[in-house]
Order: C-alpha cells, then sequence, then structure tokens
C-alpha cells in the first residue's frame, strides 16, 4: 500500500475566552438536538437485536434470516447515502433531515406488521434507504460550524447520542417487550417498533423549524459573532490546505485515500456492528433469560462509555492528533473481545469485557470522521465523506451474516470474537501506517 507523505507534528490550538464562549452557544444550540435525533435513528437502527428474542416465538426465522435483515438496512444505506449528501449541500440540513426523519420514522414503526422474511428484508431495506445520510449529513453539518481543531470534541458530543440510545435501548426494549406484551392484541416486539420509530416523525418536523442551514442564517447570531466565526472558518481551512479542491469528485474517486478511509471505516463499522447486533443474544447465552433483565445489563456498558468519547475526543482536539487516540480505541475493542473469550460464563468479567469493548468501539468513529473531515477538501466534502461513510456501511451489511456462520460452523461465539478483535486491530494499523492525516501544525487564533 502507498505510503502518503509523512505527517507534520501537530500542535495545541488555544482560542480566546470569547471564541470559547461562542463554540459554547453553538454547541448548546444545536447539539441537543442533534443528539436526541441521533438517540432515535440508533435506537430504530439496532432494535431488531432485541426485538428478535421474542420475535422469535411468533417468527421463526432462522438465525440467517435476522442476520441478513441486520445487514441488508446497509444496503440501502449505501445506495443513497451520497445522493443525499449532495442533495444536503444543495437545499440545506433542515429540509434534508425533514425528509429523513419523517421518512424513516414511518417505515420503522412499520417493522410491527412483519409477517414474513420478505416484508421483513423490504422494510430492513427501505429502513436504510430512507435513514440515508443523516449521520453523513450532520457530520458534514457540523463542519459548517467548527473549525478543525474544535470538531473532534462536537463530533463526540454529537455521537453521545448512539451511546445514549445504547443505554436506554437495553432497559427500554426490555421493558416494551415485557410489559406491553398483549396490549390492544399485539405482542411486545410489535410495540416496540412503533414507540421508538414514530418520534423520528416528529423530530424531522421540529428540527426544519428550528434549525438553520449555515451560521449566516442564524439569528441568535449576532453580526460580530457571525463575521468571527466565519474567521475561524477561512483561517482553519487555509492552515489545514483544505480551502481548494485539487480535482472533481471523480478524481476523488480515484484517489487512495478515499478508499483506505472507506477500508478502515468498513473494518470499524462492520465490528461495531456485530457486537451492537449480537450483545443481548450474548448476555442471555451468559445464563440471563429475563429479556428485561437482558436489557439491564446491556446498557452497563453505555453508561461507561459516554463519559470515555467525550474524554478521549477532547483529548485528541487538544492535543491536534488524531491516528494515535484512534489507535488506542481499536486496541481497548480487541483487548474487550479477548477478555469475553476468556470469561464466558462469569457474568461480572464478561461483563467487564463488555465495558473495555464498548468504550473503545464508541469513542474510537468520532476520532475516524474527525481525521476524515480534515483529509478531504472543502468543495468535495458533502459527496467525500459521504462516499466514505457509504462504503463502510457495506461492513454491517455483510459482518452479521458472516459471524452467524462463524458461529453456527463452530458452535460457540469465541471465533466471531477473535475475528471482531482482529478487524479492531487491523482498522487501528492501517490508519496508523498509511493514511497520514496530515493535520498540520496551527498557530493559536488570534481575538479581534
Amino acid at each position: 500500500m502507498a505510503h502518503y507523505a509523512p505527517e507534520r507534528k501537530a500542535a495545541a490550538v488555544q482560542y480566546s475566552p470569547q471564541d470559547e464562549a461562542l463554540f459554547s452557544k453553538i454547541s448548546w444550540r444545536l447539539l441537543p438536538l442533534l443528539i436526541v435525533c441521533y438517540i432515535i435513528a440508533f435506537l430504530d437502527r439496532v432494535n431488531i437485536g432485541f426485538a428478535q428474542l421474542q420475535m422469535r416465538e411468533t417468527l421463526p426465522f432462522s438465525d440467517a434470516a435476522y442476520a441478513f435483515g441486520a445487514g441488508v438496512f446497509f444496503i440501502g444505506y449505501l445506495l443513497f447515502e451520497v445522493p443525499s449528501n449532495l442533495i444536503l449541500e444543495r437545499i440545506g440540513a433542515r429540509k434534508t433531515l425533514l425528509r429523513i426523519m419523517f421518512c424513516w420514522g414511518l417505515v420503522a414503526s412499520a417493522m410491527m406488521f412483519v409477517q414474513s422474511t420478505t416484508v421483513f428484508y423490504i422494510l430492513r431495506f427501505l429502513l436504510g434507504a430512507f435513514e440515508a445520510g443523516f449521520f453523513p449529513g450532520i457530520i458534514l453539518y457540523l463542519t459548517y460550524w467548527y473549525p478543525g481543531p474544535r470538531r473532534g470534541k462536537a463530533i463526540a458530543l454529537f455521537m453521545t447520542g448512539a451511546t445514549i440510545a445504547y443505554l436506554l435501548a437495553g432497559p427500554m426494549s426490555g421493558a416494551i417487550m415485557k410489559y406491553m406484551d398483549g396490549l390492544m392484541g399485539y405482542r411486545g416486539w410489535q410495540w416496540l417498533f412503533v414507540v421508538q420509530g414514530l418520534p423520528a416523525t416528529f423530530l424531522g418536523l421540529f428540527a426544519f423549524f428550528y434549525l438553520k442551514d449555515k451560521p449566516e442564517d442564524a439569528n441568535w447570531l449576532s453580526a460580530d459573532e457571525k463575521s468571527r466565526l466565519r474567521q475561524l472558518l477561512d483561517d482553519d481551512e487555509a492552515l489545514a490546505g483544505r480551502g481548494t479542491s485539487h480535482g472533481s469528485f471523480g478524481a476523488l474517486l480515484a484517489s487512495p485515500k478515499v478508499w483506505v478511509m472507506s477500508l478502515v471505516y468498513f473494518l470499524v463499522l462492520g465490528a461495531t456492528y456485530v457486537m451492537v447486533f449480537w450483545a443481548p443474544t450474548l448476555i442471555k447465552s451468559w445464563g440471563v433469560e429475563d429479556v428485561f433483565t437482558v436489557g439491564l445489563l446491556s446498557s452497563i456498558a453505555p453508561a461507561v462509555t459516554i463519559f470515555a468519547m467525550v474524554l478521549i475526543g477532547r483529548s485528541s482536539d487538544r492535543h491536534n492528533e488524531r491516528r494515535r487516540h484512534f489507535m488506542f480505541c481499536c486496541s481497548l475493542c480487541a483487548i474487550g473481545a479477548v477478555v469475553l473469550v476468556f470469561t464466558q460464563g462469569t457474568l461480572v468479567l464478561s461483563l467487564l469485557g463488555l465495558v473495555i469493548l464498548t468504550v473503545g468501539q464508541s469513542s474510537a468513529t468520532p476520532l475516524f470522521f474527525a481525521a476524515t473531515s480534515e483529509v478531504i477538501p472543502k468543495k468535495i466534502a458533502a459527496g467525500g465523506i459521504a462516499l466514505v461513510s457509504s462504503l463502510g456501511n457495506l461492513g454491517p451489511a455483510v459482518m452479521p451474516s458472516v459471524v452467524a456462520f462463524v458461529n453456527t460452523a463452530t458452535g460457540t461465539p469465541n471465533a466471531s470474537l477473535y475475528l471482531v478483535a482482529g478487524f479492531w486491530l487491523l482498522a487501528g494499523l492501517i490508519l496508523m501506517a498509511v493514511v497520514k492525516t496530515r493535520i498540520v501544525a496551527r498557530p493559536a487564533l488570534a481575538t479581534t
């Protein structure tokens, strides 16, 4: 594999108190809503992992069928992610979020009517198609408001939504399936899809009226604040060497850097969703039968992770460095997976391994996208970020089925856990050895 130019030593960036106050104002305005939206997105994406615990009593699909249904979501994601981000750049985040969230909420709720594998696969595909563009769209949207040295923390804060969702998903899903089972003649798993799906539709409507497409439209920023923010963003682009594109989007497709970043994300996301989809089943295999208890135990790891991922993102920003922080997180994932192999049947130690793994995987993704947003030229960032994200989403499309095959062939989850550990280590090593993020030294930005 080709090596890129050596990375220049990064320097810590210091902003003035006035600049910090400006970023804080932006964060308090944007991030709470975006986090809530991501919570709902993540719930709708992964609740199949919990629902299948009860769906099997009504719909005796095979493990392969559930795995394929979990993975086909990402095929829809792959096909529509890049077009969605290009449309966002043209029409703005407000209209894009309205389209995405309104439609995915309806499709997610329609999962309650699944009676056959065909309908199951179609609805999972449509859910991915409608949700496509949400995550890379938000990453792109954040680049409109934060310069590179503040972007790692902002992305990490946004992505706490996934961790909060995973924290809520267990107890909430378990409670819905247990206590709403039989209500109005519907099973608990059917209510699960409605209760966690419909909020997306209403949030899409709210986001349309609440958000602004770009800083210049923000009536909650003063003229001086808008001017200062534009200066900070422009200075950052110039210092990072991303102010202009060195070719068309077609040239981006020909860049080895994009394909290597996509490979890294393929490994990252594939390994992550293997654990997300199979964690409830794994916990149940430790001797925990009650679905509500499974949900409660699955929330322990995310509770720890919320704090860890923000601290790691803040450290990455403070040191203006992504690669070594990313490798550290990948190593945590591998260690956690190996701990799970050797502690099967010991509940406390197995939960410790799951915590270590979850801290690593939740903290790694914000670092990856912070680096990606700094590598890709600004003028092709919309398509570039979405392309990396969409190609990476092939990982969750195929890996759950691979793991289901490995587990069936070996009769134990140990082989697949080693496989997950290998994916994480390979992702970290590729980013360390090949992809140079070129985070250049930046002087402290002067105040106005």
